[in-house]
Parts: structure tokens; sequence; C-alpha cells
């Protein structure tokens, strides 16, 4: 879990109030220790003034040997408030008086109390106050501050009678004074409270300051900024940042609406120039649309041109020789009748003539059939009894072309929305060009193939043959009107602009896949009707219902 907050202003105050909570308590706790130090100070002050009045003011008794008389004294100033313990020692470290009776009688040198004075061979004879000073705990477990005081031997002690000190002596005894830190404590207490309580007082009022100051003089010109960059994302060039300060935050929104404004500029010369470039656009369009239009009246009339041309061409070619027919013809019967020695003659005459004019016929029919382009009268139709119909009709020519049609037809193939008279002839001229192209083998074989694609929703038909197959630089040309392969005489190349003109109408599509000596293959691709679409999808619907 990520305590750290997400927002600038609040990392801001985060930050900053565990930095001052930091300083201020580092603070507290430097300043308390100062003042209990102080305190210490002045108890070991205190402490040593009053070892110096204790021997002082038994300097006399001690001096007359009047030890009974010093202790008394020493007892009597050990019941005064605060004065825990008064012990005196001689050099060699043993009890002399005690205002505890239950004192220890030796003491050892070397322990905490001696031990600054005798941790060198020679023992210390002048020690300042700190150094003689120690805490120590008490046995009512409170604290004590403990000082030691040298007595020192003076001349009036070495040469008095009823002392046995030498004068070489400089140390003849130890005043140890014990006082109570407990009004220390209680002081180090109160102070410690107080600081606690200024110290909260202070992190608490430095922290309002610090989220005032976050808020209005942070938080709040970044709320505007993003507030700003958000309406710029939005396109909404027109409101601007309103920061009035003279800090890097001022700046920046500064450079920011310099930003906007620049950026509002080039938009509207954009925009103006889009404008002028859709009316150079729309201009240029209309004039290509004019352009177009002459161009498509020059390519209908070079169409007609060429058609007219290839009409008169091939309409030329069977006239000519149906009229050198019939004068052949006129001659043979010129005198009256047509001589028997002739008579096979004239009908080898008359059945060119026949041939020559059903060409005709076949010609001016390819014409009918490629200018009407009618829109097919479409219902629903088995393409399999089609394709079965159409081959019934052209068995007898297939068989006297020695070509072989292989059927592999789709069992329960859907109906397609077609015409069927316009379909049949789809699959006459496909098949028939089929079978011619087979004319350079032995055996022409015809493969017709219909299968149905449920992903796409369409019914294939397949025509392929074993023939030559089309050159590549011809597959791209074998749907335009009055291209033709096939040689003089034998069309006008109109069968597959026809073709493609009834797939289209049906909302299909054809396409040829060829490879020279391998064959070709004719890909026609039709919708299904309607009412197919609609069962499809009803028997779908059923299924997940169910």
């Amino acid at each position: 879990m990520n305590l750290i907050p997400r927002k600038l202003a609040l990392k801001l105050i985060l930050f900053l109030t565990v930095i001052v909570a930091l300083a201020e308590g580092i603070s507290g706790y430097v300043n308390l220790k100062n003042q209990e130090h102080r305190l210490l100070e002045a108890m070991i002050v205190g402490a040593d003034q009053l070892s110096k009045s204790i021997t002082s003011s038994t300097w006399h008794a001690m001096l007359a040997d009047h030890r009974e008389a010093a202790y008394q004294m020493m007892q009597t100033i050990a019941l005064k408030q605060g004065i825990k313990r008064i012990r005196m020692f001689n050099k060699e470290g043993r009890v002399m008086f005690s205002t505890i009776a239950s004192d220890e009688v030796q003491v050892d040198k070397y322990a905490e109390a001696c031990y600054f004075c005798h941790a060198s061979e020679k023992p210390l004879v002048n020690v300042d106050a700190p150094s003689r000073s120690r805490i120590v705990d008490g046995p009512d477990g409170g604290r004590q501050l403990a000082l030691v005081t040298p007595i020192y031997n003076e001349p009036a002690c070495s040469q008095a009678a009823c002392h046995a000190h030498p004068a070489g002596t400089k140390v003849v005894g130890v005043l140890d004074v014990a006082l109570d830190l407990e009004p220390v404590d209680r002081e180090v207490r109160s102070v410690e409270i107080r600081t606690i309580i200024v110290t909260g007082i202070h992190i608490v009022l430095i922290g309002l300051f610090i989220i005032l100051f976050t808020r209005y003089v942070v938080g709040k010109p970044i709320r505007k900024l993003i507030a700003g960059t958000r309406a710029v994302s939005a396109m909404q060039l027109d409101k601007p940042i309103e920061i009035d300060t003279s800090d890097e935050l001022g700046e920046l929104a500064r450079s920011f609406n310099i930003m906007r404004e620049r950026l509002a500029a080039a938009i509207t010369e954009i925009n103006q120039f889009t404008q002028s470039l859709e009316i150079k656009v729309e201009e240029r369009t209309e004039q290509l649309k004019i352009a177009h239009q002459k161009l498509f009246q020059s390519d209908r009339l070079a169409s007609l041109g060429q058609l007219s041309a290839s009409v008169a061409h091939e309409i030329n070619n069977p006239l000519s020789g149906v009229l050198n027919l019939a004068m052949l013809m006129q001659r043979i019967i010129a005198n009256g009748g047509i001589p028997p020695e002739r008579l096979p003659e004239f009908r080898k005459y008359l059945g060119q003539v026949v041939n020559e004019t059903a060409r005709v016929g076949r010609i001016v029919s390819d014409l009918l059939a490629f200018s009407r382009r009618s829109k097919p009268h479409s219902a629903p139709a088995d393409l399999n009894a089609i394709i079965k119909t159409t081959l019934s009709l052209l068995a007898h020519k297939l068989k006297l072309s020695n070509v072989e049609t292989v059927l592999t037809l789709e069992e329960n193939l859907p109906a397609v929305r077609c015409d069927s008279s316009q379909m049949q002839q789809v699959v006459i001229n496909l098949v028939m060009n089929a079978a011619e192209a087979t004319h350079t083998r032995e055996r022409g074989l015809v493969g017709i193939n219909t299968k149905f694609k449920k992903d796409s929703g369409e019914v294939v038909l397949e025509i392929k043959d074993n023939g030559e197959g089309i050159p590549p630089e011809n597959l791209s040309k074998i749907f335009d009107p009055f291209f033709t392969t096939k040689g003089e005489g034998k069309g006008v190349g109109l069968g597959l602009s026809v073709i493609y003109g009834i797939v289209e109408a049906h909302g299909g599509d054809i396409e040829v896949k060829s490879k020279v000596g391998e064959g070709t293959t004719f890909i026609v691709t039709l919708p299904l009707s309607r009412e197919m679409v609609m069962a499809g999808e009803e028997t779908t619907a059923t299924g997940h219902r169910q």
C-alpha cells in the first residue's frame, strides 16, 4: 500500500511537516538536555558550597579533637531538606562518620566514588567540583547527586598536639555529601512537558502555515495550470491562465499563455488554409467533372466508332460472301431453271448462304446482348439445376467437339437470387469458351464445380478446362469489349463482356486464373437470395435460443 500521496501539494505539505517536526523535536530535545545540564551544574555548585561550609563549620571542633561535636553538627546539617547523606572518610578509605548507621565501614579506594583521584599511582589533590561529582541511585529508588570534597592537612592540624598528621600529607580525609535530585528531576519533567507542548504548538502552527502557503501559493496555481492544459487539450484556446505572481509558476503561466495564443493563431491559419484548399478542391473537382464528361463523350464516340468499324467489318465479310454466292446462283438459273448437272453446286452455294446468314445473326445477337444490359429479373433459383439444364442443351455440341464434362456439384446448395435465363447464358458462354479452348487437345475436359462459402454467405461456380491457357499479357483484357483471340470471323469479342455485365448486375464477382499450357479457370461468385439469408439468420438465432 502506497502511503505517499499522489498530488504535489500534499507531498509538499507532508514532507515539509515531517522536516519541521524533526527539526522541532531535535531542538526541543537539545533544549531539554541543556536545561537539565544547567540545573545539575547549579546543584553541583550548591553541593560544593555545602561541602565547604561543612568542613569550615567542623574545622574548630576537629582541631580541638571534639569529634562528637563535629559529628553532631554534621548530623544536624543532614536533617535539612534535600540532604540525603553525609559521610567522612580517612585517607585509607575507612568511614569515620556517616549519617546512615547501616553504611559500610571500609570502602574501596578504586570504587566509582574514589576512582577519579586514585586512578593513578599518585592520588590527585586538587580536582574541580564537576569531576568530584557523580549521580547515583538512592536506596529509595530516586536519583542522588554525590559530591566528594577533600579535607586538606592545614598547618594548624599538623602542628596540633593531638594529631599525628605529618606536614607532608596533603589530604587527611574526604567528605562525601549526597543531595536529593528529586527537585531537579521534577523541574526537568516540567521542562520536558513544556517543551513537548511548545514543540507541538510550533509544529501545528507551522503545519497550518505550510498548508495555507502550499494551498494558495503552490496548489492553486498548479490547479489553474492543470485546468489550462485540459482546456488546450479540448481545443478551448480562448481561456487564459490567470496567475499574477512573479515566481516560477507565474512565469510558467505566462509562457503557457503565449504558447496557447500561438497555437490559436496557427489553428486559425490552418482553418483558413483548409477553407481555401476546400474551395480550390471544389473548383478543381468541378473542372474534372466537366473534363470527365467531355472525356466520357469522346470515349463513347470512340467506342461507337470502334463498334461501328468492327460491326461493319464483321458483317461485311459474310454479306460479301452472300452477295457473291447469290450472283453465282443467279447465273445458274439464268436460262430458266437449274440444270440437273449443276444442282449439287447450287445446293452447295445455298448452304453457304445459310451459314453466312447465320453468322450475321450471331453477330447481331451478341451486339444486342451487349447493348441491352437490362436489369435482371431476379428470383431464388437453384444454380445446380440451371447448370444441368444448360449442359443437356449443349451435350450434342460438346460431343461433336470431343469434349467431356466433369460435374462436382455440392448437394443442398442454397438458392441464389438471379435471372435464370441470364445465368444460363453465363454458363453457356463459359462452357463453350472452355470447350473451344481445348480444340488442340485430343480429348478436351471441362470441369464444372459448385460450392457454398459459409463464412461469406456466397455460392461459387468454377468452370475449368485443360486448354492452352491465356497468356499473362491478355488476362487483364479478356473482359474488355471487342477483345478476342479467336481469330478472323469468329466473333467480335463481346461474349465475356456480356458475362461480366450479367454477374456484376447480380451483385457478384468473376475472376480468371490461367496458366499457359495447363488451362484456365473462371470463378463466378454470387450472393445468396435474401430469403436464404433470413432463413440462415433465423436458424442461427434459434440455435442460440436452444
